[in-house]
């Protein structure tokens, strides 16, 4: 399934039905008075997380969601149908925006929490609610309510506790399909994902965390060059960062390139990201020539903590694991 994570959709809820003019007539009650029965109330728009759903795929072409209307009154009291709510249904972590102000209304994170996001209108009063002693036969109701329409923008941020980024070819994609059962697309050219990748990793007997593979990010990804800004808004959420370094592609003269690359890009979209929690790990020691790199690079780094993996072969892969649980559970803790 191609992956949305962004769209604008307009919705409606429904408006109210009008009150109802009516009065009794029957056979031996000539002024039987006014019985017009109430409008009904219009639906409301509800949003909904469902665990189950995992892109906004379903906003690819309709674009337009309406409550239904509520029904008018009818004689003899009788109140109108209220109009049914329109329950739309998202992944959890979707932001929803105004999108003519970019106005946050709503950040829904946990499985099946409802928002309200549109009221449906009142119903309108029939002329039985206008009697009075002073006026006995009102001959007019009150109109329903009208509708509310919004057009929101609704977007995606993945849920995890570790992102993973790097420059192309970083290796990625291999270490999240070695640390989970994620099946991600490999192989030996940049830019192989197109899309996050989520893997559930385990650790030990009893430790869980969800791991993000974030695609490739290059110089100027925080302008949105090389899909950047779609790419980074979904490690906002992540606990830590493992900033994977392709050691046999390390710049002897400049060890230390790639890493302030990324994570001048990491600063310049968010504060936020930039102070996270991150562990560098340098991969593909299986690589002729690497091993030297990542001395050169260690070095380079001074009281940065540096791991070195393979994600190919799996050294250091179980070290790396218990690592990250670790920081996760330090975090948590604060």
């Amino acid at each position: 399934m191609k992956f949305i994570d962004e769209a604008v959709i307009t919705i409606q809820s429904g408006k109210g039905g009008r009150g109802c003019v009516s009065f009794r007539r029957e056979k031996f009650i000539p002024r039987g008075g006014p019985d017009g029965g109430d409008g009904g109330k219009g639906g409301d728009v509800v949003f909904r997380t469902i665990s189950q759903k995992r892109t906004l795929y379903d906003f690819r072409s309709r674009r337009l969601f309406k409550a239904e209307n509520g029904g008018s009154g009818e004689g003899n009291q009788r109140t109108g149908k209220k109009g049914v709510d329109l329950i739309i249904e998202i992944p959890p972590g979707t932001v929803i925006s105004d999108a003519g102000t970019g106005r946050i209304l709503k950040d829904l994170v946990d499985p099946e929490e409802v928002f309200v996001i549109a009221v449906g209108g009142r119903g309108g009063q029939g002329n039985k609610k206008f009697a009075t002693s002073t006026h006995r036969t009102p001959r007019f109701a009150q109109p329903g309510g009208e509708s509310q329409t919004l057009i929101l923008k609704l977007e995606l941020k993945l849920i995890a506790d570790v992102g993973i980024v790097g420059l192309p070819n970083a290796g990625k994609s291999t270490l999240i399909s070695v640390i989970s059962s994620a099946t991600p697309k490999i192989a030996e050219y940049p830019f192989t994902t197109l899309t996050p990748v989520l893997g559930v990793v385990k650790v030990g007997k009893g430790d869980t965390f969800v791991a993000a593979d974030i695609p490739g990010l290059i110089e100027g990804a925080h302008k949105g060059i090389g899909l950047g800004t779609q790419f980074l808004k979904h490690i906002e959420r992540t606990s830590i960062l493992i900033h994977l370094i392709d050691a046999s592609a390390i710049n002897k003269d400049s060890p230390l390139s790639g890493y302030h690359a990324i994570n001048e890009e990491l600063a310049l979209y968010s504060k936020n990201l930039s102070e996270k929690t991150r562990l560098v790990v340098l991969n593909k020691l299986d690589i002729t020539g690497s091993k030297e790199a990542a001395d050169i690079f260690i070095k380079a780094a001074g009281n940065i903590e540096v791991l070195t993996i393979s994600a190919a072969t799996g050294k250091g892969i179980n070290r790396l694991k218990q690592k990250v649980a670790l920081l996760l559970n330090q975090n948590s803790e604060r």
